[in-house]
């Protein structure tokens, strides 16, 4: 059975070519001759092929039978009669399907979820409102409810007064963007805050409020959230609590109030727009395609925090312009104490904090302080934000600050890009709830008061092996001119590392040409110095000769929680969504 795509070619005639049927790759069809008799595959088999090959210890006969029971029942007209078993290509077929993805749909939540905050790296957006670039899309609550749904669980908020004075608007301020009211954003907030996951969410305020205006943001946010508010009082806290004890509840995370003014004039500075040059940067993950677009860098200007741009002191400077209340709602204190990057990374045993530092900030201050950082954050909570030259509303490596312990990521969500591929890929781990354990060695200090050295380098501690045996699905999911008005497409595959400098890499399969259903059948090796924070990076492009590559499909996955063996991947569009019907047929092993 075959299918005929037609391709126009010079007006005159029309070229034929046949769309094969994906089959077996020799690999697959070796592993089924081995697994079967007479050609086909009983409970028994499957199970020892589970157990063997795919590296399920635990499976048990039941869930091989479960599994062949599934794939009959979905591929009627290919099953063998009426008999429990799998000839080759439902066995092939099995493999291909959504039941048989490369992280686990049933482990769900797994990591020890009763540590402190500070212990976990965060789902975390920023400037969460905007609908597009930094300077004039709208503000709306339409990109904090997709956040939400997508698993974020740190939603920003710029608070500033209406036109009128009289109430609270939130607007990315000193911008043309189009503001959108406070109670809004709450109430969407408050709706969708738990949809993906049951986990807290951490609302952080970027206030520019008179004392007046600070007092009504208590009480709207008082009267929306009710007893899900968690607060603490006006004390710092000694130790953050865990995300288990916080379950459904929404936390305020802000700076102590300081007075209106200053923060005008200090974000006045902060957000224009030509305070900085605009350069290329080169690609976080190693060399790319062609038609991938740099990120836009500033220069060495050191930048503001724009998260503390009411001034650097974390005290109550004014005690005449707090409103009480307000302060009341804050259960995660952030600010910079004075003296630099030295007192700000200062432990303080009997209280608790979030510092906010740009990207830039942070990657001049990890070459000189890279282990002090480490130590601040096994107790308190870093908040890393793009610096504020990325008007297109990009974002950078999330690496830098993951490798030094900070929790709070900040990314533009609104967009799309490598960078932010690597942070969804990141936050499947974990059942997707958001909150994702640091690694051991990130939270540990030795007997002389050692901490984890991000600058050391460590020794390869174990090499992933991944083979791409075949692709399909584009010929369903795309139109059959998509790629090439005259032929069916060229496509290649590159699979890489997103992770700690000497991981880093990205590699690249033969193009296919003319193949709807590529079979490259190609093999590649990743040593890892640190697996507990890599990333598998995959992306599928379309070679185009005399234009830019066209785009095919891409996913991210935590190389953690991969699953042994032969599995079916599906991959997602630039924006993330998950496609159909395309899926690449790979396998992953740990040697």
């Amino acid at each position: 059975m075959s299918k005929q795509t037609t391709y126009r070619v010079c007006f005159c005639f029309q070229r034929r070519f046949k769309l094969a049927i994906s089959e077996a790759p020799p690999e697959i069809k070796a592993l089924f001759d081995q697994y079967s008799e007479n050609d086909v595959m009983t409970v028994d088999h499957l199970h020892r092929f589970l157990t063997e090959v795919q590296k399920e210890e635990k499976a048990t006969k039941e869930e091989a039978q479960a599994t062949i029971d599934h794939c009959l029942r979905e591929l009627k007209h290919l099953s063998i009669f009426h008999r429990k078993v799998l000839n080759l290509e439902t066995f092939f077929k099995y493999l291909f399907s959504d039941i048989n993805p490369p992280l686990s749909p049933s482990v769900g939540v797994h990591h020890d979820m009763s540590a402190p905050l500070s212990h976990y790296f965060i789902h975390t957006g920023h400037n969460s409102y905007l609908t597009g670039n930094q300077l004039s899309s709208d503000c709306s609550d339409v990109p904090i409810i997709q956040a939400l749904h997508r698993g974020v669980r740190v939603i920003e908020l710029d608070i500033w007064p209406n036109s009128t004075k009289d109430d609270v608007d939130v607007l990315h301020g000193g911008t043309l963007t189009t503001p959108v009211q406070l109670i809004k954003c709450l109430k969407s907030i408050k709706e969708h805050a738990f949809v993906a996951s049951e986990y807290p969410v951490v609302i952080t305020l970027e206030d520019h409020l008179t004392p007046d205006l600070q007092a009504k943001v208590a009480q709207l946010v008082t009267q929306t959230f009710g007893d899900m508010l968690f607060s603490p009082g006006s004390e710092c806290l000694k130790e953050f609590p865990s995300p288990e004890s916080l379950k459904k509840r929404i936390i305020i995370s802000t700076k102590p109030p300081q007075e209106y003014l200053e923060a005008k004039d200090a974000v006045k500075s902060e957000n224009d727009p030509k305070s900085g040059k605009t350069q290329v940067d080169e690609e976080a993950w190693g060399q790319e395609v062609p038609d991938h677009k740099g990120a836009i860098v500033a220069d060495d200007k050191d930048e503001l925090d724009e998260d503390d741009s009411n001034g650097e002191e974390d005290n109550d400077k004014s005690p005449q312009h707090v409103a009480p209340e307000y302060k009341r709602l804050i259960a995660i204190h952030a600010g910079k104490p004075k003296g630099g990057l030295v007192e700000c990374l200062k432990v303080d045993p009997d209280k608790v904090r979030r510092l906010s530092l740009s990207e830039q900030q942070l990657e001049k201050a990890s070459e000189v302080y890279a282990k002090e950082i480490v130590r601040f954050t096994q107790r308190n909570i870093l908040r890393v934000y793009p610096k504020g030259i990325r008007v297109d509303s990009s974002n950078y490596n999330p690496m830098i600050g993951w490798s030094h312990g900070a929790q709070m990521v900040a990314f533009n969500m609104q967009g799309y890009g490598r960078s932010l591929w690597v942070m969804q890929g990141m936050f499947r781990a974990n059942g997707g709830c958001g909150y994702v354990k640091k690694p051991d060695f990130l939270l540990k200090t030795g007997p002389h008061n050692e901490v984890f050295d991000p600058k050391y380098k460590l020794p390869v501690k174990t090499t992933l092996k991944v083979k791409v045996y075949v692709g399909e699905g584009w010929y369903y999911d795309f139109k059959h001119t998509h790629f090439d008005a005259y032929s069916p497409p060229d496509f290649y595959a590159r699979v890489g590392i997103a992770g700690v400098a000497a991981d880093s890499v990205m590699k690249k399969t033969k193009t296919l040409e003319d193949d709807w259903i590529p079979a490259w059948d190609e093999e590649f090796e990743f040593p890892l110095t640190v697996p507990e924070l890599a990333v598998l990076r995959i992306e599928v492009h379309e070679y185009d000769m005399s234009e830019k590559d066209d785009f095919g499909g891409q996913t991210c996955l935590p190389v953690s929680e991969l699953r042994k063996g032969i599995r079916a991947v599906p991959l997602h569009s630039r924006k993330g969504e998950k496609y159909k019907s395309v899926k690449l047929l790979m396998h992953f092993e740990f040697v």
